[in-house]
């Protein structure tokens, strides 16, 4: 099944249940899907959809931090809220050991000798960790083991 499927289904069973928290996050997801699939005039793929939730999680989270400088907890409880909808849909996360693992592999493979190649490594690792790893921590990682 795709993801697409999978999440067409949960927003049907969230409606049959009454889980308003639920249906209301999955259909803002399903709404950026659309918008996205419309836009570029394409259906999307199960990484595409990822990239989408990567998006909505980022925006999330950000609104997250902003409400909670304005004591605005009500609002920021929402966003939680979505956030454990919309992550329940990522694929599981890399640990940082196998991070380091693919990291030292992907220096290893570009040849890369400074942090001018650090644009090499990253090419090679985004694919790779899409949706599966914050790619800001991956980014120091690999500075720290470029420049040493």
């Amino acid at each position: 099944m795709s993801l697409k499927q999978r999440i067409t289904e949960d927003m049907k069973a969230a409606m049959r249940s009454g889980d308003t928290k639920q249906r209301d996050t999955i259909r803002l997801l399903q709404a950026a899907i659309k918008q996205r699939e419309v836009d570029e005039r394409i259906v999307l793929d199960d990484a595409a959809v990822i990239a989408v939730i990567e998006k909505m999680l980022k925006q999330r989270k950000d609104s997250i931090t902003q409400y909670e400088a304005a004591q605005r907890l009500d609002l920021a409880n929402i966003e939680k809220d979505e956030v454990i909808v919309l992550s329940a849909y990522m694929p599981q996360a890399f640990n940082d050991s196998e991070i380091d693992v693919l990291i030292a592999d992907a220096i290893s493979e570009s040849g890369a000798k400074g942090m001018q190649d650090m644009g090499k490594v990253m090419a090679i690792l985004k694919p790779k960790l899409a949706g599966r790893a914050d790619m800001a921590k991956v980014s120091t990682l690999i500075k720290g083991k470029i420049s040493a």
